[in-house]
């Protein structure tokens, strides 16, 4: 044969074993030799990286995590050199000890995609650069800026109402409207908000019935983050990877880019007024920007993304499971309807203070449909940690599974039953409540310390508001003979990958 005049045939069989061998070497060491070689997990996992990366790609991380917990244990080894963890401890272990060096998230999750010429405050995986930005951004998120900025979320919450009150009227004479993607609605009016709130511009979604061309890109940024992280697993894939990336996608890219530097152009210019970028902008004129123009842009686009995306999903989640509870739905229906005789009486602090039901379903759906079902995997820094009882060695990674906490029967009576009641006051203080025991505290969807989401007041403010509006002007049902959703069944890119929630509404008799 030709090969054999090239290259000598004991030389082939040297190159043969090498090939061969070399895998076989590294699943032993990974799964023998390996510092977390002694922690519990499936022996493929464990060797070789390619079970994890599949899983990711596929979206059902979640689900087999769930599998793997339920087999190994709250500690599960799910690569050779990464765990999943699914215990309560697990937030004051890594997340909200004083004095230790943070755990830093994976940088191989978050190389800048091609095309885009920095990361944001989401992306970066520089404790120092996220500490520099966050100080810079969190104030136009918080409790006083957001006092100014409840205008903005009623115009909208208000929008959102009147849009579904044409759509009912539009039944021919109908009491109840035809079937509504409940889903589409919400995501319309949270990338309202976030669009005025970041550009002085609302996407006119609402208004337009339709997602802006610049918004539908962005439902695919997560799943993008998810597939453009797993090729650098393997470097040599990594590369062939980005080179191979089509020149219309990093052209894409670089478009959604310029579309915020333009509208943030716009907004610079623009008088003063109390949305989120008001607070940033006086920074940067006093020359204390914390921020470069790059990094600013990035920035933006990941909060519109994720606060956006992220609210939608409770929301549609909530409302999921309300249409399939209708007596929980009853309950907190009546209890908006008594306290709020008119809609002008339905502020954030009367929501706050005086709606204990509603409060406490959408803690429920916090605990049942969490936006960030996984937190982006950690790396322990120098030295090692122990997390959870288990020794993780330095630069181990791990992800902290909210979902699978949130629904673990050693923290919940009735774990994967739509409970409400568990979160009200007298849930804690009467030992004859079924959810008495219940762990509150293992419920973190916004994490905790200093990388918890400076966003989650804002988050309150919109889901409250949404849905207390929704309520008090309709009457809601599952809309019969469309598919429902099993949230539990959803596909995870790192937030949901949602299905169509169909509802039917009907304008309240005396909403006016």
């Amino acid at each position: 044969m030709f090969v054999d005049n090239i290259i000598p045939w004991h030389w082939q069989v040297i190159a043969g074993v090498a090939i061969l061998g070399y895998p076989c070497i590294c699943a032993l060491y990974n799964l023998y030799f390996h510092p977390l070689s002694k922690v519990p997990g499936p022996a493929l996992w464990s060797a070789f990286r390619i079970r994890y990366v599949w899983s990711q790609l596929s979206g059902n991380i979640i689900r087999d995590c769930n599998d793997l917990h339920k087999k190994y244990g709250h500690v599960v080894r799910v690569a050779p050199d990464q765990v999943s963890i699914s215990r309560r401890d697990v937030w004051s272990d890594a997340f909200q000890k004083q004095g230790e060096a943070q755990y830093p998230k994976d940088p191989r999750w978050w190389d800048p995609l091609p095309g885009l010429a920095a990361v944001g405050i989401f992306g970066t995986a520089d404790p120092d650069k996220h500490a520099r930005i966050r100080k810079l951004i969190s104030p136009a998120f918080g409790p006083r800026a957001l006092a100014s900025q409840e205008p903005i979320l009623q115009q909208y919450s208000s929008l959102l109402v009147s849009r579904l009150r044409a759509l009912v009227a539009s039944n021919c004479g109908q009491k109840w409207g035809k079937p509504v993607d409940v889903v589409e609605w919400l995501n319309f009016t949270t990338f309202d908000i976030f669009g005025d709130l970041a550009f002085a511009e609302s996407f006119e979604c609402l208004s337009n019935s339709q997602y802006h061309a610049w918004v539908a890109v962005l439902f695919n940024h997560a799943k993008a983050v998810v597939y453009g992280a797993l090729p650098n697993y393997y470097p040599w894939f990594a590369y062939v990877f980005k080179k191979m990336m089509p020149a219309s996608m990093k052209q894409l890219l670089r478009e959604q880019n310029q579309f915020i530097a333009d509208r943030l152009d716009r907004r610079f210019k623009a008088l003063d007024r109390p949305d989120a970028m008001s607070h940033i902008i006086k920074q940067m004129e006093a020359g204390n920007p914390g921020i470069s123009d790059d990094e600013l842009c990035i920035t933006v686009m990941e909060l519109v993304t994720a606060g956006s995306e992220t609210t939608a999903t409770l929301l549609s989640g909530t409302v999921n499971y309300l249409v399939s509870n209708p007596e929980k739905l009853r309950i907190l229906t009546a209890e908006i309807r008594s306290r709020f005789k008119e809609e002008k009486e339905i502020t954030l602090d009367a929501l706050r203070n005086d709606a204990p039901y509603l409060n406490a379903v959408l803690n429920e759906g916090l605990r049942m449909a969490p936006p960030v079902p996984c937190l982006p995997p950690r790396k322990v820094p120098a030295g090692g940690r122990t997390v959870c009882g288990t020794y993780l060695p330095q630069d181990a990674i791990f992800d902290v599974q909210i979902y699978l906490m949130n629904r673990d029967p050693e923290y919940w009576h009735s774990p994967e039953s739509f409970r409400p009641e568990r979160w009200l006051p007298e849930a804690s203080t009467n030992p004859k409540s079924p959810h008495f025991n219940d762990q509150r505290q293992a419920c973190q969807p916004f994490s905790v310390g200093g990388k918890s989401c400076f966003g989650q007041h804002l988050a309150w403010a919109e889901i409250r508001l949404i849905l207390a509006k929704l309520l008090w002007a309709f009457d809601i049902e599952a809309a019969a003979g469309k598919e429902k959703v099993a949230w539990e069944e959803l596909k995870v890119y790192m937030f949901y990958d949602k299905k169509p929630v169909w509802v039917r509404l009907k304008v309240r008799n005396d909403s006016g």
